[in-house]
């Protein structure tokens, strides 16, 4: 079995992508691994396609820019603790667009928080890190907001 050297970090900027990025920092750091940091800004479907392409083209420069501004700060803090790589943002579905990553960076492995929803919680509203759990092309590492660093 060989240490992971290429870390991915999915992030959708919240408490739990915050403690899984700890997480994985701090794994990357004692490995000697680089930690690759991923944003996807999803794209509802609105069921209006001349408003979909409205709000997306008044909407989406914010969000990318929003998007951009929020990597550059996690890569700067995290800077000093561990060898951060590439900071990457892409629009779709999180889903298909980590796993995606993964690929290109040759991830192998990849650190994701999880919110822990259960059953009807998950059911409806899917859960992004299972999917990758049970898709990706390399171990997963889930993190609740409650794991150490």
């Amino acid at each position: 079995m060989t240490l992971p050297t290429n870390i991915l970090v999915p992030t959708d900027f919240s408490p739990t992508a915050e403690r899984a990025l700890e997480y994985g920092v701090a794994l990357g750091a004692a490995l000697g691994a680089r930690i690759h940091i991923v944003h996807v800004i999803g794209l509802p479907s609105l069921g209006i396609p001349e408003l979909g392409l409205a709000l997306a083209s008044v909407t989406i420069d914010g969000l990318v820019a929003d998007g951009w501004a929020a990597l550059g700060r996690l890569r700067d803090k995290y800077r000093d603790q561990a060898h951060v790589g590439e900071v990457v943002l892409r629009t779709g579905d999180a889903r298909d667009e980590v796993l995606q990553v993964a690929k290109e960076l040759g991830a192998d492995l990849i650190v994701i928080g999880t919110h822990g929803r259960r059953w009807v919680a998950r059911a409806l509203l899917g859960s992004v890190a299972e999917a990758i759990v049970r898709l990706a092309p390399c171990p997963v590492l889930a993190v609740t907001a409650k794991a150490a660093p």
